[in-house]
C-alpha cells in the first residue's frame, strides 16, 4: 500500500492566513465520481499543481483511493509529479512533446498526449532510436479548436498508418467545450464526432481506450464515459454542471486572522477609491488577504465573509495585501485581533465566493496564494 506523508502545515514563518485542504474529501469525490462513471475507469486531471492545491499532496492521496491515471499540462509538472507517485501511476502530459525534449520523457515514465503530427513524428523517431513501441495517447479534436488532430489531419493518419510506426497507441482523446451547459447540444454533436474517428483511426496492435468525459461530462451519463474519464474541478469541490448540484464535498478552507478592528462613523469611506460610504456607526475588520493571493479585486464590495458563523459583508475594494469586512453586527467578543474568519469554506462555496469575482472555480482555486499557511488533513491511505 502506498504510505502517504504525514499530514502537516507548510507556509510562511508568521502567516496569519491558513488554507486547509482536506486529501480525504478530495478522494470521496473522486470515489463518488469513479462510481458514476463505471465501468469505465477514472483517472484525475492533476494538472496547474492540483488546481493549486498541491500536486505532491493529492496525486498520492489519490492513488491511494485507487486512481492510477493523472493528467498534467506540462512535462515540467510530469517529472515534478512521478518521484510522488508508484511507477505504475500512468502521467500524461496534455501538450504534447516540446522539441528537445523526449529523452525527458522517457527518463521520467511520462506518457505523451500527441496534438499533431509533428507530434507523433517526434514520438516515433524516439521509438526508432528505443527499438520499441512507445505509449501514446491522441488528442483528437472535435470541437474545442485549440489542441488536438484536425479533421485534415485525422484523415491524412488514417491514410498513413505507417505514421504510428514505433508508437502504441493506448489512448485517444478529445475535450468537450460545452459540457456544463446541459441544453447545449454541442456535447451530443461532440461525442457523435469522437465515436466517428475513433471507429477510422489505425491501431497499433491491442484496441486503444477512449476517453472523452471531464467532470461535467460525467454527469451526462455513461455514453460519455467510454473507457476512461479525467474529472477536474469536482475532485477539488467545485460543482462542474451550471443548474445541477453536483454530490461534491467541499475541500478548501480559507481562514484569515483579525489583524485589527477599528470604529468608523458616517461620512467616513473605507479603502481606495473611498468606494465605501459607511451610513451608521460601523466596526470594521482588517485581514492580511488581498490581490496578491489570488482574493481578486473584482470581490471588492461584493464578497462575503463568515464571523461567528454570520454572513458578513467585505467593505471597499480588495487590495494588494489587505481586505476590509464590516463587523458591526457580530459580538465585539467574536471578533477581537487574533481571531479567525472564513473567507472560502461552509456556504461559501468556491464557486459562489468565484461568482463574486466575476469568474469561475477553476481561476479561484489555481490563484490562491502561497504566503498563506497551508493545512492538510484527512491524509491517511
Amino acid at each position: 500500500m502506498l504510505t502517504i506523508e504525514p499530514v502537516a502545515a507548510e507556509g510562511p514563518i508568521g502567516a496569519t492566513t491558513r488554507l486547509t485542504i482536506d486529501l480525504a474529501a478530495i478522494a470521496a469525490n473522486w470515489r463518488m465520481l469513479a462510481g458514476l462513471a463505471a465501468p469505465a475507469i477514472a483517472g484525475a486531471a492533476v494538472k496547474g499543481d492540483a488546481y493549486g492545491l498541491g500536486a505532491a499532496r493529492v496525486a498520492p492521496a489519490l492513488y491511494g483511493s485507487g486512481c492510477r491515471h493523472f493528467f498534467v499540462a506540462h512535462v515540467g509538472e510530469g517529472i515534478a509529479l512521478r518521484p510522488h507517485l508508484p511507477a505504475d501511476a500512468v502521467i500524461f502530459v496534455l501538450h504534447g512533446i516540446p522539441a528537445g525534449t523526449a529523452g525527458e520523457f522517457l527518463a521520467h515514465g511520462l506518457t505523451p498526449v500527441l496534438n499533431g503530427l509533428g507530434d507523433i513524428a517526434a514520438w516515433s523517431r524516439a521509438g526508432a532510436i528505443a527499438h520499441r513501441r512507445l505509449p501514446a495517447a491522441l488528442h483528437v479534436d472535435t470541437g474545442m479548436s485549440r489542441l488536438g488532430l484536425s479533421g485534415a489531419e485525422v484523415d491524412r493518419l488514417c491514410a498513413e498508418p505507417d505514421r504510428l510506426d514505433g508508437i502504441s497507441l493506448d489512448l485517444v482523446i478529445s475535450h468537450l467545450a460545452c459540457a456544463d451547459d446541459p441544453a447545449n447540444p454541442m456535447t451530443a454533436a461532440q461525442r457523435l464526432r469522437f465515436l466517428d474517428i475513433c471507429g477510422r483511426l489505425p491501431h497499433t496492435g491491442r484496441p486503444f481506450r477512449r476517453a472523452l468525459a471531464n467532470s461535467a461530462g460525467i454527469f451526462w451519463g455513461t455514453e460519455y464515459a467510454f473507457d476512461l474519464v479525467r474529472p477536474g474541478i469536482a475532485l477539488y469541490g467545485g460543482n462542474p454542471v451550471n443548474g445541477r448540484l453536483a454530490p461534491v464535498r467541499p475541500v478548501v478552507r480559507l481562514e484569515a486572522s483579525i489583524l485589527q478592528v477599528r470604529e468608523i462613523d458616517p461620512p467616513e469611506t473605507v479603502g481606495y477609491g473611498a468606494t465605501h460610504k459607511v451610513v451608521r456607526p460601523t466596526r470594521v475588520a482588517t485581514v492580511a488577504v488581498g490581490y496578491a493571493d489570488g482574493f481578486l479585486r473584482a470581490a471588492g464590495n461584493r464578497a462575503l465573509a463568515l464571523v461567528d458563523g454570520r454572513e458578513v459583508p467585505v467593505l471597499g475594494r480588495i487590495s494588494m495585501d489587505l481586505m476590509t469586512i464590516d463587523v458591526t453586527d457580530v459580538a465585539p467578543q467574536s471578533c477581537r485581533p487574533g481571531m479567525y474568519i472564513t473567507l472560502v469554506g461552509d456556504v461559501l462555496t468556491i464557486d459562489r465566493v468565484a461568482a463574486t469575482m466575476d469568474t469561475v472555480s477553476y481561476e479561484l482555486l489555481t490563484r490562491l496564494g502561497r504566503r498563506f499557511e497551508r493545512v492538510y488533513t484527512g491524509g491517511a491511505a
